[in-house]
Order: structure tokens, then C-alpha cells, then sequence
């Protein structure tokens, strides 16, 4: 495990010990987040779908992602996850980036970001590129921190529900 400090979080690599606090944090951001942009039905599907104990496992095992958690004080407030190399591509790929709502406009986010922007251009990746809903004001977020709208994406996640994305990207080179 490693952990690095930054301004006053401590973010460390996650494992799988730590699945259920990343499904906590989730559970109490992801309602806040998606109010009135996702139905409560809809928020609870993909945060069963994303965040189960076996989802979480899966996708660190199989799914080739990295989580991180971020603490300040000894109390984990952040995560994010991420993976090298997307699809075969000289791309890193931020899957999940959160903030508990009392901690956010604090700097969590571009720490987290920067953090995994270190790690992208250590493995020779020359992106970071992300999803974000079309109607999520992180967006404004993403552009401050560098990133541009490549292209809008639709994408059938099963039950009849979409995810109705804006695909973003940060040059590294």
C-alpha cells in the first residue's frame, strides 16, 4: 500500500478491505449528486450494479481498476478509480471520482485528479478521459481542471435506464 499527501488529504490504494467503505461513501454522495438529474429507481440500480461488494471486487480484479481513498483526519471522504492503458489505448480512464458533499470545494477533486494524472504519465499515457452526466455541473469542474468535451455517448446500461454521458479528455503531452 502507499499513500501520499496532498495540501491536508492522505490518499492511499485501496484494496479490498477497503470495498465497503468506497460503497459508503457512494451511498451517501451519489443521491445528493443525481437529485433531479436520476430517479431514486435509477440511482439504486446503478449503485447496486457499481457498488456492490462483488461489483467492486470485480472490477479491481477483472476490470483492471485501481481505487484510491482519500482521508483527511483519519476519516475517508474521497475516492476515485481509474485504469492504465484503456482500452488497449495510451489513455488513462477515471471511472469514478467522489466527494463527500461536506468536503467537496476543498481541493479533494484536483487531488485526486492530479494524483492519478501523476500515474498516467508514469505508465507513458498521454490522457486522462473520463464520462460525466450531460446534466452534472461536475462538468464545469472537469473544464476548469483542463478537460474538453470529445464526444456525447448514450449508453444502454440495462433495466431500460441510460447513462446519457459528455466523454471528456485532458491532454497530458
Amino acid at each position: 500500500m502507499f499513500g501520499s499527501v496532498y495540501r491536508k488529504m492522505e490518499i492511499i490504494q485501496a484494496s479490498d478491505t477497503h470495498h465497503p467503505k468506497i460503497k459508503e461513501i457512494a451511498e451517501k454522495t451519489w443521491p445528493i449528486t443525481f437529485a433531479g438529474i436520476l430517479s431514486d429507481h435509477q440511482i439504486g440500480y446503478m449503485l447496486e450494479m457499481m457498488y456492490s461488494l462483488d461489483s467492486l471486487k470485480k472490477q479491481s480484479d477483472q476490470g483492471h481498476h485501481q481505487f484510491l481513498l482519500g482521508k483527511v483526519n483519519h476519516e475517508f471522504m474521497s475516492y476515485a478509480s481509474y485504469e492504465i492503458n484503456y482500452a488497449h489505448q495510451s489513455v488513462t480512464k477515471i471511472h469514478k471520482i467522489y466527494i463527500l458533499p461536506a468536503f467537496q470545494g476543498r481541493g479533494s477533486g484536483k487531488d485526486l485528479i492530479d494524483f492519478i494524472r501523476i500515474k498516467a504519465l508514469a505508465a507513458g499515457n498521454n490522457a486522462l478521459r473520463l464520462n460525466v452526466h450531460k446534466n452534472n455541473k461536475a462538468q464545469l469542474f472537469y473544464n476548469k481542471m483542463g478537460f474538453q468535451e470529445i464526444k456525447r455517448e448514450v449508453i444502454d446500461i440495462g433495466h431500460g435506464y441510460l447513462m446519457d454521458d459528455v466523454q471528456m479528455e485532458q491532454s497530458l503531452i
